[in-house]
C-alpha cells in the first residue's frame, strides 16, 4: 500500500525554503537550493512534497534516460531516437543515500563484455533516473568529497559521463538539485556551497500557536494520509497550475539595464568570489517576477533573490557563519531608486492585489491558510513579503576580547614544582576565569597517524582508498569498479590458446579481472585533550594555545577529519564535544571555554580512552589521533575542592599510569607542549614519551617555522658543496 505523500501546501511556516524550492521549480537554471537547518524543520518533507507539484514530463517510450520525445538527446546511449509522440509521466523525485557508491551515482560500464565484445553495457545511475526530475540528498555535507565533485559537475554541465579504462558514456542528466544539511554535522566546503543556487536557513518556530498547528497537522497525517492529502487536493492543484504559469511566462520576462546594475552591485558591495553569484542573482529574480505573475524584473526582486543567492557566497573563512547584512544591502539598493522610476502596478492579473488576495494560492501568503491552517503560506507570497520577517542570521556573535596588554601570569609554583593556580579555589568554580579569545590561527605542520589505514576518503593519514595512486592490482572483491588494465591482460594471456582464440581479440573471462589497489588519503578522529586548568589561566598564554588548537581545528577541517574536544580542570575531565564533523562546533566550544582550578591531567587521559574506546566501537575504519594540549604538570583536588595531600609526585604517577594505558591500545598520539617561562621541568617530553607519541612545541607547530628550518639546511649544505 501507498502512503500518501505529505502535501507541500500543509508545510506550516518555512517561507523562505518554500518560496526557494517553488523558484527552482519555475525554473530550474536557478542551480538547486541547499536547506540548512536544525533537526525536526520538516526540510525532508517539503522537498519530497516539491515533486508531486512538478508538471508530468513527456519521455521516450522504452527510454532508460527519460528523453523528450519533442527534442531526443542525440547522444543517449539508448538512442538514436525519432522525433515524435511520447508518453507522459510524473516527475520523478530520486534520492541519494549518503553511503551511495559512485557506480550508483552515475552508473557503470560491464568491463567484461567492453574488452571482450567491444560493447557499451551501461547500467545507468541515479543521475540518469533523475534527469527531468528531483534529485534530493539528504545529509549532503556527509557525502563523500568525490561523490559530491560528480554531483554537482552534472548539475552544472546538464550531462553526466562515465570514463572505465577509455571506454566512455555519456547521457543528459539535467535535474533540479536540492540539498539539506544539519550544520551541527559539519559544514560543506566554500567552493562546494558556492555550486549551489540558493540557500536557506530553517529553524523551528517559537511561536505558540504555530507550533500548535504543525503538531495537529502531522497527528492528522499520520492517522489517515490519504484522507488528509485529500483536504489539500484543492490548494495542491492550485499551487501546481501557479507553477506551470510562472513557467510559461518566464521567457517572456525582461531583465533590464537598471535590475543588472543593481545585481553587479549587491555581488561586489558583498565582495562574493567569481561571476557564479551574479548569474544565479539575476536568473533567481527573473524567476521571481514570473512567479509574481509579471514580466518586469523590480529592486525588491533583486534585494530577494540577493537573500537566496549570496548569503552562503561571502563566506571568507571556514569558520565564518552564512548570512547577509540586509542594511548594507537596502543601502546598496537604494543608490538606484531615484535613476528612473518604477512602472505602476498593472490593474489586475496575478501579480497585482487583487490577483494575490484571490489567486491560486488562496491568498497573499499562499495556501496555509486552507482547511484548518493559520496565515503564512506556502507560495512564500511575492517577493517583498520577506521585508516584513525577521532578518536571517548572518553575522556571526563577536569573539570574546583578547587578552589585555601586561597582564602577568597567574600561576605560581608550590613546593613540590607543581603549580599553585590563581585564585586559590582548586576546585571548578574556585578561581574560574573568564573565557580569552583566541590568538590569530596559523598554517600548522601536517600531524598523521603511522602506517596504511582503510577509512574514510580524507586528506590527512596514507590509506588504502577507491582514489588516488596505483600501487599494485588484486581479484575484485564485489562489483569491479576500477579495472587494472595490465593486470587483466597478465591474467588472460596465457589461456588464449587453451579459449580457441584465432582472431586479434583477446578472450578475457571474469576470472582474469583484476581491480586495481590504490593509495590515497583518509581522514582520521582528532580528539584534543586541553588543559584549561588555572596553570594555563595566564591570559596571554591560554590565547596563545587557544590560536594554536584553532589552526589544528582549521587544519582538521582541511583534511576531512572528526574532531572531539575534551577538556580537564578542577577535579574532572570533560567532554565539550562529542566526536562531529562540525569542526565549526569545536571552533564554537573552544572560544567560550573557561580556565582556572587544578589540573586532573591523568582524568583528561582517561576520559580520552574511554571517548576511543566508544569510537572504535562505532567505525572501527576510522582510525584515531590523540591531540593533548599541556605543559605536562598535574595537580589534583578532592571533591569537596580541597587539595589533596599525596606524595610528592603522585598525579604526575597517575597521569603517566593513564598515558601508558592509551600507548599499550596502540593510539597515535602528538603532545603539543605549552611550557613556557625560564623555568622548565620538561614534564610534557616526559608525557609524549608515555605514549609513545610525539613532543611538539607551540613553535614547532607551525608549517613556516618548519619550512624556514628545512630551508636553512638546504641552504647550509648547499653553501658545503660549494667550498
Amino acid at each position: 500500500m501507498t502512503t500518501a505523500t505529505y502535501p507541500f501546501t500543509a508545510v506550516v511556516g518555512m517561507a523562505d525554503m518554500r518560496l526557494a524550492l517553488l523558484l527552482n521549480a519555475v525554473s530550474p537554471a536557478v542551480g538547486g537550493v541547499l536547506v540548512r537547518g536544525e533537526k525536526g524543520t520538516a526540510k525532508s518533507t517539503a522537498v519530497r512534497a516539491l515533486a508531486t507539484l512538478l508538471p508530468p514530463v513527456g519521455v521516450v517510450p522504452g527510454c532508460r534516460f527519460s528523453c523528450d520525445p519533442a527534442a531526443p538527446d542525440p547522444g543517449c546511449p539508448d538512442g538514436p531516437h525519432e522525433p515524435g509522440t511520447g508518453t507522459a509521466r510524473p516527475a520523478r523525485m530520486v534520492e541519494l543515500p549518503v553511503g551511495a557508491s559512485e557506480d550508483r551515482l552515475v552508473g557503470a560500464l560491464d568491463i567484461e563484455r567492453a574488452l571482450a565484445d567491444g560493447v557499451k553495457a551501461f547500467e545507468p545511475g541515479l543521475l540518469a533516473d533523475a534527469h527531468r526530475g528531483v534529485l534530493y540528498v539528504d545529509e549532503v555535507n556527509l557525502l563523500h568529497d568525490h561523490l559530491i565533485d560528480l554531483l554537482l559537475d552534472a548539475a552544472a554541465m546538464g550531462a553526466s559521463y562515465v570514463e572505465r579504462e577509455g571506454v566512455s558514456v555519456r547521457h543528459a542528466a539535467r535535474f533540479l538539485l536540492v540539498g539539506t544539511m544539519n550544520p551541527e554535522e559539519g559544514e560543506l566546503r566554500p567552493q562546494l556551497l558556492d555550486r549551489f543556487g540558493l540557500t536557506v536557513e530553517v529553524t523551528a518556530s517559537r511561536d505558540t500557536e504555530e507550533r500548535v498547528e504543525v503538531v495537529r497537522r502531522r497527528l492528522a497525517y499520520d492517522e489517515d494520509p490519504a484522507g488528509f492529502a485529500g483536504r489539500w487536493a484543492e490548494d495542491e492543484g492550485s499551487l501546481r497550475e501557479r507553477i506551470a504559469a510562472a513557467r510559461a511566462l518566464l521567457p517572456e520576462v525582461v531583465l533590464g539595464d537598471r535590475a543588472l546594475r543593481q545585481i553587479a552591485a549587491v555581488c561586489a558591495a558583498f565582495e562574493v568570489d567569481g561571476m557564479r553569484a551574479d548569474i544565479v542573482t539575476a536568473r533567481t529574480a527573473t524567476a521571481l517576477a514570473a512567479w509574481a505573475g509579471r514580466t518586469d524584473v523590480r529592486t525588491e526582486d533583486v534585494r530577494q533573490a540577493a537573500l537566496l543567492s549570496l548569503p552562503h557566497r561571502r563566506r571568507r573563512a571556514p569558520f565564518d557563519a552564512p548570512g547577509l547584512d540586509e542594511d548594507k544591502l537596502d543601502e546598496v539598493l537604494r543608490r538606484f531608486e531615484d535613476e528612473e522610476p518604477e512602472p505602476p502596478e498593472p490593474d489586475g492579473g496575478p501579480g497585482s492585489e487583487e490577483g494575490d488576495a484571490d489567486g491560486p494560492d488562496g491568498g497573499p501568503d499562499g495556501p496555509d491558510d486552507g482547511p484548518g491552517g493559520p496565515e503564512g503560506g506556502p507560495g512564500g507570497g511575492l517577493p517583498h513579503d520577506r521585508a516584513q520577517e525577521p532578518p536571517s542570521p548572518s553575522e556571526p556573535e563577536p569573539s570574546v576580547p583578547g587578552p589585555r596588554e601586561g597582564e602577568a601570569e597567574a600561576e605560581a609554583a608550590d613546593d613540590t614544582g607543581t603549580p599553585q593556580e590563581a585564585g586559590g579555589g582548586a576546585g571548578t568554580g574556585g578561581g574560574e576565569k573568564a573565557a580569552v579569545g583566541a590568538a590569530e590561527p596559523f598554517r600548522t605542520r601536517r600531524l598523521d597517524v603511522p602506517g596504511l589505514g582503510e577509512g574514510a576518503a580524507g586528506r590527512r593519514s596514507r590509506a588504502r582508498t577507491a582514489h588516488g595512486r596505483t600501487t599494485g592490482a588484486r581479484r575484485p572483491r564485489a562489483t569491479l569498479s576500477s579495472l587494472h588494465l595490465t593486470a587483466t591482460v597478465r591474467a588472460a594471456a596465457p589461456h588464449q590458446h587453451a579459449r580457441g582464440r584465432s582472431g586479434p581479440g583477446l578472450l578475457v573471462r571474469r576470472d582474469d579481472l583484476r581491480e586495481a589497489v590504490r593509495e590515497g588519503r583518509e581522514g582520521n578522529l582528532v580528539l584534543f585533550v586541553v588543559d584549561a586548568s588555572g596553570s594555563m589561566a595566564a591570559r596571554k598564554r591560554m590565547g596563545a594555545i587557544k590560536g594554536a588548537v584553532l589552526s589544528l581545528l582549521l587544519d582538521a577541517y582541511q583534511r576531512r577529519d572528526k574532531v572531539g574536544l575534551i577538556t580537564f580542570r578542577g577535579t574532572d575531565a570533560d567532554l565539550a564535544l562529542p566526536p562531529t564533523s562540525s569542526v565549526d562546533a569545536a571552533a564554537a566550544r573552544l572560544e567560550r571555554l573557561p580556565t582556572g582550578g587544578r589540573t586532573p591531567l591523568a582524568a583528561g587521559l582517561l576520559k580520552a580512552r574511554e571517548v576511543l574506546r566508544v569510537e572504535r566501537l562505532r567505525d572501527p575504519s576510522r582510525r584515531p589521533l590523540l591531540v593533548v594540549v599541556t605543559d605536562g604538570r598535574a595537580t589534583e583536588a578532592r571533591r569537596d575542592g580541597t587539595a589533596r595531600r599525596d606524595a610528592t609526585n603522585a598525579p604526575v604517577a597517575r597521569a603517566g599510569q593513564a598515558a601508558r594505558l592509551l600507548a599499550g591500545d596502540g593510539i597515535a598520539s602528538v603532545v603539543v607542549d605549552c611550557e613556557s617561562g625560564p623555568v622548565r621541568l620538561g614534564l610534557a617530553g616526559a608525557l609524549a614519551r608515555e605514549l609513545r607519541g610525539t613532543p611538539v612545541t607551540l613553535d614547532e607547530l607551525r608549517a613556516d617555522r618548519v619550512t624556514a628550518l628545512v630551508r636553512d639546511v638546504r641552504n647550509v649544505s648547499t653553501t658545503r658543496r660549494a667550498a
